[in-house]
């Protein structure tokens, strides 16, 4: 009786130190950087998909569901889910991942934003006071908040720790390493005009100008009049178009033609289960349609 009491704790106790920590993910890239730092410690959902937008979401009985079972959220924040998460973790039930719990993350919280502050008007288009949620177009910043989820990780998962932080710093180290080759890519780069702010990190990241918005302001479609003045502004400069896959085409197409400038369609996001090598190379393929 005492060796099967003892052969059952001892079973116990491996089936513990194995335990997986159930993770959602708002986006692709986040739930990335959770696989890259949880590895085969984790099992991630992600709530969005790779090819839509993730400002304009609805809130899902099945996101519902993930959240229910879910001991970790980990949000880009920044009030980028503001118009779903919120509605999604209130119908999950799920007091453990709620904001201010140790059960929610936010990566916007742990790396220093740009474009911070302003009013939260409407009448001012898609804007965001926190700061730019789109720090995932920077790796570096991408490789703080790696560091910040490896110790969240360990708090949930203490016999995982010293793994964690390994995984994140040998993602930074990736990540230094492709920011240097990057930046003497670009060099040199005319400029750029974006669909809507969400490259603006990696025009920072690079040096290279943002010479104008598609959009009048963050999240208002293009009018007419808008493109014409931007048009007008940019007649005898030099510079390309970049626009995500779920932009609409026909304003870049537009501003193309007239320019005679090159415009690019590139996801922002990688594919659901997408590992950090597919990150870098999603975002070098951003940099090689900057560079000249």
């Amino acid at each position: 009786m005492k060796r099967l009491f003892l052969t059952l704790m001892l079973s116990l106790a491996a089936m513990a130190a194995h335990a997986e920590v159930r993770v959602v993910a708002t986006v692709p890239n986040m739930g990335m950087l959770v696989e890259t730092v949880g590895g085969d410690a984790v099992r991630v959902t992600v709530l969005a998909p790779p090819d839509r937008d993730a400002h304009y979401l609805e809130a899902r009985p099945s996101m519902m569901a993930a959240l229910r079972r879910a001991d970790l959220v980990v949000a880009v924040g920044a009030e980028l889910e503001v118009g779903w998460l919120s509605a999604a973790l209130q119908g999950a039930h799920n007091p453990s991942v709620q904001p201010g719990r140790q059960g929610y993350f936010e990566g916007a919280a742990h790396t220093d934003l740009i474009q911070v502050g302003g009013a939260a008007d409407r009448a001012m288009g898609d804007v965001h006071p926190a700061g730019n949620p789109h720090y995932y177009f920077d790796a570096l910043k991408m490789a703080e908040v790696a560091e910040a989820l490896a110790v969240r990780l360990g708090e949930l998962a203490p016999e995982h720790a010293e793994r964690f932080e390994a995984n994140a710093a040998e993602f930074a180290e990736q990540a230094r390493e492709h920011v240097e080759r990057w930046q003497a890519r670009a060099e040199g780069a005319p400029g750029a005009v974006f669909y809507h702010k969400d490259a603006d990190y990696l025009a920072a990241l690079l040096s290279v100008e943002i010479l104008g918005y598609i959009e009048p302001l963050p999240g208002i479609p293009p009018t007419a009049r808008h493109l014409s003045e931007l048009v007008g502004s940019l007649r005898g400069k030099e510079g390309v178009i970049l626009y995500a896959d779920f932009q609409p085409s026909r304003g870049p197409e537009f501003v193309s033609r007239e320019l005679g400038w090159q415009q690019h369609q590139l996801p922002n996001q990688v594919d659901i289960g997408a590992d950090s090598q597919a990150y870098f190379e999603l975002i070098n393929r951003w940099v090689e349609a900057l560079s000249p």
